[in-house]
């Protein structure tokens, strides 16, 4: 039996209008010297925070709902290392009843080199229920849908 791996690609939307630069902190290193995975999905909360903290929402609450996470698929495509200045590119795109995707270009500053491209598949949860929520209408109204 053949083993094939298939590649994962990540689309862009056409627009990513909000950026932010975080640095790559000694504890986002991992044993191979360089962004850990792990480190990358922290830092991709960071930026998604300060996302949603332009518009005044937070993801415990978003209008009325909170936010949690339901998928990821990030693609990997070069190293950053400790010291590098990161810039997420970030958009919202596919709201939806009950959720929105966030999308991530990760770019190194120093060299414009493309280090990842990240989905994350986000659904509104009530913490207080512990259940799904619809869409709050400030989302809606920040992000479009």
């Amino acid at each position: 039996m053949a083993l094939t791996m298939s590649r994962l690609k990540i689309k862009l939307p056409e627009t990513l209008p909000f950026d932010v630069e975080i640095d790559v902190r000694i504890g986002d290193i991992n044993y191979g010297g360089h962004l850990g995975n792990d480190a990358l999905l922290r830092l991709m909360h960071e930026a998604r925070l300060a996302l949603l903290g332009r518009y005044g929402l937070s993801e415990i609450n978003c209008g009325g709902a909170g936010l949690i996470m339901r998928d990821v698929e990030v693609v990997y495509l070069a190293e950053a290392f400790h010291g590098d200045r990161l810039r997420f590119s970030l958009g919202v795109d596919a709201v939806g009843r009950t959720g929105a995707d966030l999308y991530y270009h990760v770019v190194r500053l120093a060299d414009s080199r493309e280090i990842a491209r990240a989905r994350t598949g986000m659904a509104f949860f009530d913490y207080e229920r512990r259940k799904p929520a619809r869409t709050p209408d400030a989302f809606r109204a920040a992000f479009g849908g």
